[in-house]
């Protein structure tokens, strides 16, 4: 089977394993919530792994950069989800710091990424 480049990149990866434990962690959400920020911080840690396979199908860096900066957008909108979730008592502590972590270690390799590409 074919790997493609999109596959090798740590962010991607980084990326993958933030959905997982996005899923884990928000079964435990309000079943009233599914449709509010359950679905939005699951939409929004799908939209950064998506983001990154499908910026890195583009061939030149100006459109790679477009679709990585969205991720980036992605990343911080999920910073916004989590304190709200943590503030609303729909995270514990511990989730919230894992979380919390993990994004924005992806949210410093979207960014360093973007300006690898050097699109000036």
């Amino acid at each position: 089977m074919y790997t493609f480049y999109f596959e090798k990149l740590e962010v991607w990866k980084n990326a993958r394993l933030f959905v997982k434990e996005v899923y884990r962690v928000t079964e435990t959400f309000p079943v009233k919530e599914q449709f509010g920020i359950t679905s939005q911080i699951r939409r929004g840690s799908l939209s950064i792994a998506a983001n990154i396979a499908e910026g890195f199908s583009r061939q030149s860096n100006k459109e790679k950069s477009r679709f990585i900066n969205i991720a980036y957008s992605s990343s911080w909108e999920i910073i916004n989800f989590l304190v709200l979730s943590k503030d609303l008592d729909f995270l514990s502590e511990k989730d919230y710091i894992k979380l919390r972590t993990d994004i924005e270690y992806i949210s410093n390799q979207l960014n360093a990424l973007y300006k690898k590409l050097d699109i000036n």
